[in-house]
């Protein structure tokens, strides 16, 4: 089906392009979200009238989400999670977590802005990137720990995972040191003569 684009659509144009898309993604995405009308005679005959509007207020959104986005360029944001001892989640973080973190925190946002290309499955720090307006894209930081204690560390640049296994390593080797020593089966003093 061709359309005419009435904003930046990713991947198929600008503004005022006449593109041909997949009928399914005409009829169910560019067409109820005003994206785009069809690209019959009198659609294009009315974009071409109003195109200094669209333009007018397309520049008017964008700004307002350079604005918004100013704020939330960088920020980090902290999400308590339950995770095994390899640092893999007891589930995932999706879009909707990240968007319901960030609102709960002042910022405004919608899932459908939240860009992962998969599901956050591990604990540590991830650059999530967050679509304010076609042409506005800002990066935020979001820290997974199983604590806020552990938050901390992470944010400070530490890698929790790792010194949990050289924590884990030290003891046990203070263990089977302290075995070696006079641990477990050595016995001291006259206990066989008799």
């Amino acid at each position: 089906m061709k359309v005419v684009l009435l904003e930046r659509v990713e991947g198929r144009g600008g503004l005022g392009d006449v593109v041909t898309v997949k009928d399914g993604f005409a009829r169910n995405y560019l067409l109820p979200r005003q994206k785009a009308l069809r690209a019959t005679a009198a659609n294009l005959k009315v974009f071409e009238a109003q195109r200094a509007e669209i333009e007018a207020r397309n520049q008017k959104a964008k700004e307002s989400a350079g604005k918004a986005g100013e704020a939330l360029d960088g920020a980090s944001y902290v999400m308590i999670r339950q995770a095994g001892e390899t640092g893999q989640l007891y589930g995932s973080v999706t879009g909707r977590d990240v968007a319901d973190v960030v609102n709960a925190e002042g910022g405004k946002i919608d899932r459908s802005m939240v860009v992962l290309d998969k599901p956050l499955k591990t604990l540590g720090l991830h650059p999530v990137k967050v679509r304010l307006h076609a042409e506005v894209a800002v990066t935020i930081n979001v820290n997974i720990a199983r604590s806020q204690d552990e938050a901390d560390r992470q944010a400070r640049g530490e890698n929790v995972i790792a010194s949990q296994f050289e924590e884990d390593r030290l003891a046990d080797e203070q263990a089977a040191q302290d075995m070696l020593e006079g641990g477990a089966g050595q016995q001291e003093g006259d206990f066989g003569e008799q």
